[in-house]
């Protein structure tokens, strides 16, 4: 009998062991989901600071290109027969060298031979692999005075920079330029009028244009330029203003 109980007892014993089923802890658990959470926040804080790393160095080797260019540029202003033409920021000032007289908007022979003479420079810096790879457009923006009206002055301004381009576009001229340089001036040059909303020392420092340099923003794409049916059409539209 008590041989029978003990076979009794030890098989009971051996079937609970067998149909236990195996369970981990509440603690071991929660302890397990906050290793994984911690593992995947790294990973993706990982990821998102070689995102901002990679951007950064982008943003770095972009303004690298963007001051080589401005330093090429800048090199044509030291130039002898450029002296007084000067670059301030990504602006190139032709100061008192193109500066217009009062109440008009044209330029004399020596003025226009001489921004003939210094934009197919500024061509050549902007066809480098320097200047090519984030000049987007350059801006002719033209200034006037504080006196007369804001409506009168802005349309002056106006006139002033687009005469930069006619004089630039002039196939008639003396020294006028190559077909190449041209054509890259109308798809890159864009006129613009600044009135008088910048201070200056003296009206006559107001009478005067700037070539602003813009630069595409990182990332952005390319603009597609549409071909412009060529003429050479030499008259200049404000001549009889």
């Amino acid at each position: 009998m008590s041989m029978f109980g003990i076979k009794a007892s030890a098989g009971k014993g051996g079937k609970e062991e067998a149909e236990k089923p195996f369970w981990i802890s509440f603690s071991d658990l929660m302890t397990a989901l906050m290793v994984l959470f911690l593992v995947a926040m790294a990973v993706a804080l990982m990821a998102v600071t070689q995102g901002i790393a990679a951007m950064q160095k982008k943003g770095e080797g972009r303004q690298s290109t963007i001051n080589s260019c401005l330093s090429d540029v800048e090199a044509l202003t030291k130039r002898d027969e450029f002296k007084g033409i000067s670059l301030r920021g990504y602006s190139i000032e032709f100061g008192t060298l193109a500066e217009f007289k009062n109440n008009d908007h044209r330029l004399d022979s020596d003025q226009e031979r001489l921004v003939r003479a210094f934009v197919p420079k500024v061509l050549v810096v902007a066809r480098r692999k320097s200047c090519d790879q984030w000049l987007k457009r350059v801006v002719v923006e033209g200034f006037a005075s504080q006196v007369g009206s804001y409506l009168y002055n802005l349309n002056l301004s106006f006139l002033r920079s687009q005469r930069i381009l006619c004089v630039l576009l002039d196939s008639q001229a003396e020294n006028s330029l190559a077909i190449a340089d041209r054509r890259q001036i109308r798809t890159l040059f864009l006129a613009g009028g600044s009135s008088f909303n910048t201070v200056s020392k003296s009206p006559a420092e107001m009478r005067r244009v700037e070539l602003k340099l813009e630069f595409r923003d990182l990332g952005a794409e390319r603009e597609l330029v549409r071909e412009i049916p060529w003429d050479e059409d030499a008259k200049c539209p404000n001549d009889s203003r």
